[in-house]
């Protein structure tokens, strides 16, 4: 039987030979944190590697991502679909091992990591989800949801402000089942981090209400059992583990240095370091017996079927609560939700009351207080500004510390951790989480933003107060590149309405759309409603559309989104009595529209009409693609004023006769 020393052994030469074979990568965190990725892994976690996505498995995330090949070995010793072949391909193109963790490409990889803090902080959303999961459907000792969350992290995640952000809300809600084991170390890249990282951390964390371990040997599997077991006994509040570890352990010459950080170790100084560890194996060879130590196949399968004898149990009990944890899983809508879709357009595309104009924030709300009964999964929340962002639904339950049944989170004025948080509660399943900010605060949100699309993730960003219409507030308050760089993110949808109806079809096919995130960018100024035929309102889902058209081939083309969709009609109009034949496109939604055929988007925009003109109170330069050359483009090319928002228009040229004279000079 193999000695836990030589357990862990095996997690640090996999490392070793997969980094050493492909020429880069990250040795020290793996070699160093092996111990306590042995005693986590076969001593405590909960998972079925033959079942990578059962539902009640603990949840692990390396938040430390560079130390990729830690996890990979893990995964491939645990007996996970991840061959030997895989761990050979290490940082290859198209392999399941790349450079940084992938959920979406490695088996029993539950996010993607790389950007420091990013892990840590969406972790503690997992487990919020877990807590307020297991406040709906769990029932008289039936703990159908009954699991962890475990995170891996070193001194870069802590440094990092979003982990304070996401950590300080943990403590507050006091999430008992997350237990995060910190590789304290003392070296980063650079060098030892005492010259810029001499914070007491332990403090910090016990201040924010967390539950300290101190000073435990991280290289003795025994001493990490003991702080996890102490962990396990208290569920009041989330655990911290500060493990004393040392960064390439086992190598001789670069122990210890940042030299053991980001690259390969060098073939002498790796055979070196195996000799030292008393690994006699050629590269890439394990023992059987090392296989069968680590293997935790019989254990999870043991635990998924006492769980899915539980599950009947609770099935045979109560039907309904468990068809509807199975649907909200799956991640599949309810059988309500077509007509409360249909209901919500019907509702916004009708006329205010005495033709007021309505913001799309607040026409935004009125969408989800039609929607949200039909969405038990839809949960909600503010960066502190609920009341300014429209979010909170009539009806929504509020979180608090200890009162988890709810679905709507005050985060605080915390924009990384809200962002990173909503991340947590999609990948952990049985949630379609949406929450609000600011637009031009939207940039605190990009890293999670990015890390949703590079996940698939269905997660809603409401992004309010969309343009220089802000007002008084000034340039500080007033977006200009954020919604071109939103657009700019692969994978991101950016809805951009211009009234109530374009409102309820953007935030429908956020809530459809399961492959992805997408940000709903609204006005904080009325807008007023555009009259659209029945064919008009179906073709607002296509991103683009004929919004008013002419006799004939147009002459120009005007394309616009959000608030300044009302300024382009009136230029048409304008033109129209000139005797030109102008068009009018609504584009809610660029990247919906690119996605359509050819042939629909040649209708929308007929190549053979080079003149044409895009008008929207944010960066210009988004809006050449559909212009050409040929073009003008109505936008702005520097940052706002702080003047009240009628007078803000006129001065940077959003105003009719503007309009109509970028386009007669083309004409």
């Amino acid at each position: 039987m193999p000695t836990r020393s030589e357990l862990a052994n095996a997690l640090r030469a996999l490392a070793i030979d997969a980094i050493e074979k492909s020429g880069s990568g990250h040795p020290g965190a793996p070699l160093g944190m092996a111990n306590m990725a042995e005693s986590l892994w076969r001593g405590f976690l909960k998972h079925n590697p033959a079942d990578p996505g059962w539902v009640d498995r603990d949840r692990f995330v390396l938040s430390n991502g560079h130390a990729s090949m830690l996890l990979y070995g893990l995964l491939h010793l645990a007996g996970y679909a991840l061959s030997m072949d895989e761990i050979r391909r290490f940082r290859q193109m198209g392999s399941l091992t790349p450079g940084h963790p992938e959920c979406d490409r490695t088996p029993g990889v539950d996010m993607s990591t790389g950007p420091l803090g990013q892990g840590i902080a969406t972790a503690v959303g997992m487990a919020l989800a877990e807590r307020m999961l297991a406040a709906e459907f769990n029932r008289d000792g039936m703990n159908i949801v009954d699991h962890r969350t475990w995170v891996f992290l070193g001194d870069g995640c802590l440094m990092e402000g979003v982990s304070q952000e996401a950590c300080s809300l943990a403590g507050t809600l006091g999430l008992g089942k997350l237990v995060a084991l910190y590789d304290d170390n003392s070296i980063s890249i650079d060098g030892r981090v005492n010259n810029w990282f001499a914070d007491d951390t332990p403090a910090r964390f016990e201040a924010c209400g967390w539950r300290v371990l101190r000073d435990v040997d991280g290289l003795n599997g025994a001493a990490v059992d003991a702080a996890i077991r102490e962990a396990l006994a208290h569920e009041d509040r989330p655990t911290l583990i500060c493990c004393k570890t040392v960064i390439g352990y086992g190598s001789p010459h670069k122990a210890g240095t940042a030299g053991a950080h980001g690259a390969p170790l060098g073939p002498e100084e790796a055979a070196q370091t195996r000799a030292a560890l008393g690994w006699k194996h050629e590269p890439f060879v394990i023992p059987q017996e090392v296989y069968d130590a680590w293997d935790a196949r019989p254990t999870g399968k043991k635990a998924q079927a006492a769980w899915n004898e539980l599950f009947a149990r609770y099935a045979e009990a109560w039907p309904e609560l468990a068809a509807e944890f199975a649907r909200r899983m799956k991640g599949e809508l309810p059988a309500s939700w077509p007509g409360a879709a249909e209901e919500a357009v019907r509702v916004l595309n009708a006329p205010a009351e005495g033709g007021k104009k309505i913001a799309t924030r607040a026409a935004g709300k009125s969408v989800l207080d039609i929607i949200a009964p039909s969405l038990p999964e839809l949960v909600g929340g503010s960066a502190d500004l609920t009341g300014s962002v429209g979010t909170k639904f009539n009806g929504a339950v509020e979180l608090a510390p200890g009162k988890f049944a709810a679905n709507y989170i005050h985060y605080g004025v915390r924009e990384f951790a809200m962002s990173t948080i909503m991340n947590g509660l999609a990948l952990h399943g049985g949630f379609i989480p949406y929450g609000g900010t600011f637009l031009v605060f939207s940039d605190y949100c990009r890293n999670a933003i990015r890390l949703a699309a590079l996940m698939k993730k269905r997660v809603i960003w409401v992004l309010t107060h969309d343009s220089i219409g802000v007002g008084e507030d000034g340039p500080t308050h007033q977006p200009v590149e954020q919604s071109a760089g939103l657009r700019l993110t692969p994978g991101v949808d950016v809805w951009r309405p211009c009234d109530g109806a374009e409102s309820a079809v953007a935030w429908i096919s956020a809530v459809e759309r399961a492959d992805g995130p997408s940000c709903l960018v609204m006005s904080r100024q009325g807008l007023a409603r555009q009259e659209r035929s029945a064919e008009q309102l179906a073709l607002i889902r296509r991103g683009g559309y004929v919004l008013r058209d002419c006799a004939g081939m147009p002459e120009i083309v005007l394309i616009s989104c959000g608030s300044e969709v009302e300024l382009a009609v009136r230029a048409a109009e304008a033109l129209e009595a000139k005797g030109r034949r102008a068009r009018v496109v609504s584009m809610p939604c660029c990247e919906v529209f690119d996605r359509q055929e050819a042939a629909y988007r040649e209708d929308v925009l007929p190549s053979a009409v080079r003149a044409r003109v895009a008008v929207e109170a944010q960066a210009a330069d988004w809006w050449w693609k559909y212009v050409g050359l040929d073009g003008r483009v109505v936008g702005m090319t520097t940052y706002g004023e702080s003047a009240p928002a009628g007078e803000l228009f006129p001065h940077f040229g959003f105003t009719v006769e503007n309009v109509v004279r970028q386009a007669e000079e083309i004409l």
